[in-house]
């Protein structure tokens, strides 16, 4: 699948995303999930998306697992947003890393994130959840590095 193929969120993982954010509103973060907060490129509204960061050298990533991501688009645009743990919000500064350095830091996720891996093979971004895979697919998969504001 081209990563530039917009792949559709279903009605059972916008539950999931929704439960996400009433766990982190009262202070319950799930697993390695975090709620990106970030202004919309054309309406201005503040839009949530759950997502799970690696950390590599002690730098945090976000990486994105649905192809076509209107969150990519609004990152990209607002250069910012806010991270949410629980009841915990910082806000940063979301900076895209250049494609040939991405393959490393790809190369992290399925180990630091098991279960998130499989949304990147189901999604068809990579073919499996072997490190390698990730690492040979990283150019194509939008990702940012969170620098805290």
């Amino acid at each position: 699948m081209s990563t530039t193929t917009r792949v559709r969120v279903t009605g059972f993982q916008r539950f999931g995303n929704k439960m996400m954010e009433v766990f982190h509103g009262i202070g319950l973060p799930v697993g390695p999930m975090q709620l990106l907060k970030v202004k919309g490129r054309k309406s201005g509204r503040e839009y949530t998306n759950p997502v799970a960061p690696v950390t590599v050298d002690g730098t945090m990533y976000i990486l994105q697992a649905f192809p076509g991501s209107d969150w990519v688009k609004n990152v990209r645009a607002a250069g910012e947003g806010v991270l949410v743990r629980g009841r915990k919000a910082r806000r940063v500064r979301l900076v895209e890393v250049p494609p040939n350095e991405r393959g490393p830091i790809a190369r992290q996720f399925p180990t630091q994130v098991p279960m998130g891996a499989s949304i990147f093979v189901k999604n068809g971004v990579v073919p499996d959840k072997r490190p390698e895979s990730f690492e040979q697919a990283a150019q194509g998969i939008p990702l940012f590095r969170v620098v805290p504001l």
